[in-house]
């Protein structure tokens, strides 16, 4: 078998797996799949009203990047990126910025 072969077999039964009973549900935010049973059921409409730089700014901060990171990985001002995480927790009506690296270490942090 090839290895060609052998990755298209991979996927096929990645495939299957998902489309099995009891696979993980999933949730769309940007362009990432989370799995469901990380996204908080009292924070899901307003997460799905996040802009594309917002959702890319709590995946880095969910990785543990510091805002000096996140604004050189987005080539913008680390002030925009406080803006911008100031937004995402206004909008998810969090206490501060404690609560909102939380939940986005529990959204994007890798679980593997």
């Amino acid at each position: 078998m090839t290895e060609e072969e052998r990755l298209a077999a991979i996927a096929e039964l990645l495939r299957k797996a998902d489309a099995m009973p009891g696979a993980p549900e999933r949730v769309a935010l940007g362009e990432h799949m989370i799995e469901a049973a990380r996204v908080p059921r009292r924070h899901r409409e307003a997460l799905l009203r996040l802009t594309p730089t917002e959702i890319t700014c709590i995946r880095f901060l969910g990785w543990g990047r510091s805002n000096g990171d996140i604004a050189t990985l987005l080539l913008m001002a680390e002030n925009t990126v406080r803006v911008h995480l100031s937004n995402v927790a206004r909008k998810l009506e969090l206490d501060g910025m404690r609560e909102l690296a939380a939940l986005a270490g529990l959204l994007f942090y890798p679980s593997d």
